[in-house]
């Protein structure tokens, strides 16, 4: 066991009640991530655990206690706070300490990733012409790669963003809702619309799909073309057919990158059709220059309560296999 003390500049009470948070819940949080045990007395704190959650936890106290200068700390913070210093890679020791973090620059900000598997993502696609991001929701597939879309898109270096996602009801029938075709599936790609807006702003967003710099529709609409100079994204491949997502990897052209993201363990296809994305990572695995990054319930970063949820699916599923196979 290994132990590491840390003192905390200035003593002010309200920033370090603000940090360990009621009853000193937070603290409590990075023990039950990190498996250390954390002791304080005023501005006085002892780590004590195995070496390398020691470090994490000594780095993510002193990152949270800066940032109580102009923040309430919450228990949302804290989780992002685990996130951002990169705890799986320091605890899994893959080397991945020196990691640089990456920031997508757009005209409204930078975005920065949270986590090795978002640094990886990234850097798959800066240096990818075709890749994947596979894993549950929350951990920033769409958004990250809607961002890498807007980013290239201002530094010219694509002339469209193509984003498109499979419209499969979900329990509901296209048929019986009001409206056009259009509007039948706006709802369909409204998260990738919200990205855009949040990006570039609604009036910005709005001009360049009136010029038809940036599409949005469905997968089915792409059909039949070839997309050159575009980035395209594939949101929500999992419900995809294996003729869909095939159809849709042969439309890339030149000077084209393309995004496929999805979650196999979310398919909403009928029982007797497999699903596309499922089919391709067996097919295309091996292929040479096709990146794939697959994300896990400890990349999640909405409200902690959403990994905790995503991870007891995942223990559930397992276990359920294994009594599957386990039976006679």
């Amino acid at each position: 066991m290994n132990s590491l003390h840390l003192t905390l500049e200035p003593a002010d009470n309200e920033r370090l009640a603000s940090l360990c948070g009621q009853f000193d819940e937070h603290l409590r949080q990075i023990e039950r991530r990190l498996g250390v045990e954390i002791a304080n007395r005023g501005n006085q704190f002892e780590i004590i655990g195995s070496g390398k959650p020691v470090q994490a936890a000594y780095k993510v106290l002193q990152c949270l206690f800066d940032a109580t200068s102009h923040e309430v700390m919450t228990p949302e913070r804290v989780h992002l706070s685990l996130q951002d210093a990169n705890i799986a890679a320091m605890l899994e020791n893959t080397g991945d300490e020196a990691e640089q973090a990456l920031a997508i620059r757009t005209k409204r900000g930078a975005i920065r990733p949270r986590g090795g598997n978002q640094q990886r993502y990234l850097k798959s696609i800066q240096s990818h012409d075709i890749n994947f991001g596979v894993g549950p929701a929350g951990t920033g597939k769409t958004y990250l790669a809607v961002a890498c879309a807007v980013a290239a898109l201002e530094r010219d270096e694509v002339r469209r963003l193509i984003l498109a996602r499979p419209a499969v009801e979900a329990g509901e029938k296209l048929g019986f809702l009001p409206g056009d075709m259009a509007q039948k599936v706006d709802p369909y790609l409204r998260p990738l619309y919200d990205a855009l807006y949040e990006m570039l702003g609604f009036e910005r967003v709005a001009k360049l799909i009136e010029r038809n710099v940036i599409e949005v529709a469905p997968l089915a609409f792409m059909r039949g073309r070839t997309l050159n100079e575009s980035f395209i994204i594939l949101d929500e491949a999992q419900n995809t057919t294996v003729e869909q997502i095939k159809m849709f990897l042969t439309r890339v052209g030149f000077g084209s990158k393309a995004v496929i993201t999805g979650d196999i363990t979310q398919i909403d296809l009928p029982r007797n059709k497999e699903s596309g994305l499922r089919h391709v990572l067996e097919v295309l695995r091996d292929v040479e220059g096709i990146s794939f990054t697959f994300f896990t319930s400890q990349d999640v970063v909405r409200h902690p309560l959403v990994q905790r949820i995503v991870a007891a699916y995942e223990a559930y599923e397992r276990a359920h296999v294994t009594d599957q196979h386990d039976q006679p």
